[in-house]
């Protein structure tokens, strides 16, 4: 995706460094960059450098905090499409709505938002012991739910870097975005990567497989852009679509930055013990807030 950033003159360039930002408001942090301008003749520049004035000291507040600025309003805005049941106002929602399916989400939405209310949490991972247990599927109607609730704000990112998924589930368009992997390196401005579907849900969207994802997930450039985006949107929940927990270390890498973690498993293909070894892998790590069973045989399910 192309930058156009503000046109300066070269001294102010050079004076504010890699704070540009870009042209039309939507910045969000300092962009980072790899090169930095090199002088050829140093000497030189130092013998014609006019003398500098003693700095001014201005008494302030210690420890004074800015709290940054709400980007929730600023971000680019993309629609679900209107054939998928994500969000109210076409027929497969209202229809969809009507299902045990669509009621199962809206008690975990409760229940989910009254943990993290109780513990302060923020940071929620959606995983599975193996592939094709319907992560995906639970966390996009999970955020759908969740975006229900009136002045409420969710995120859901696609962290599964490895076979990303929430864009064509969503049926959104991932390359009206920035990239995800240079978001994480904060090459791109948060309003220029998240995506806002609704009033209350905003998306980050993953466009193309990366092999390194694991080593990715443990940069610490992608914990401080995720920090940053949080403290900018200031959502109630962030929703993390991960990859299989059993089938590469990528969530294991990313255990740290969460806060709980919702298992997936798979009625058709999931075995007792792949549950065991994600509890191994979890213990100690993050809280197992609980397993959803996917794809259960309808005589299995109690009714009320």
């Amino acid at each position: 995706m192309k930058d156009n950033y503000a046109s300066s003159s070269a001294d102010q360039s050079a004076e504010r460094g890699d704070l540009m930002v870009p042209a039309q408001g939507s910045f969000t942090r300092p962009r980072r960059f790899a090169d930095a301008p090199v002088l050829e003749d140093v000497d030189m520049v130092l013998e014609n450098a006019a003398p500098k004035a003693a700095p001014v000291v201005i008494d302030a507040e210690p420890d004074l905090v800015v709290a940054p600025r709400d980007l929730w309003g600023v971000l680019h805005e993309q629609a679900p499409g209107k054939d998928q049941h994500i969000l109210d106002g076409s027929q497969a929602a209202e229809d969809f709505r009507a299902t045990d399916v669509s009621r199962a989400f809206d008690l975990l939405r409760t229940r989910l938002r009254q943990t993290v209310t109780q513990h302060g949490w923020v940071n929620i991972g959606i995983a599975s012991p193996t592939a094709g247990c319907g992560t995906t599927f639970t966390a996009a109607n999970l955020a759908a739910s969740l975006s229900r609730v009136p002045s409420s704000r969710t995120v859901l990112m696609d962290f599964n870097m490895r076979d990303p998924g929430v864009a064509k589930t969503l049926d959104m368009d991932a390359s009206a975005a920035g990239d995800l992997r240079d978001f994480l390196a904060g090459d791109v401005a948060i309003s220029d990567y998240v995506l806002r579907a609704s009033d209350t849900l905003a998306v980050g969207l993953g466009a193309k497989a990366h092999a390194d994802a694991a080593e990715i997930m443990q940069d610490p450039a992608t914990a401080a852009s995720l920090e940053e985006m949080r403290a900018a949107l200031r959502p109630d929940i962030v929703l993390y679509d991960m990859p299989p927990l059993l089938s590469h270390d990528d969530t294991s890498a990313f255990l740290p930055q969460l806060d709980g973690i919702l298992l997936v498993s798979d009625g058709t293909q999931t075995m007792a013990k792949h549950i065991a070894e994600c509890e191994r892998v979890l213990d100690g790590q993050v809280p197992l807030l609980g397993v959803i069973l996917n794809r259960a045989r309808a005589s299995s399910i109690e009714r009320f």
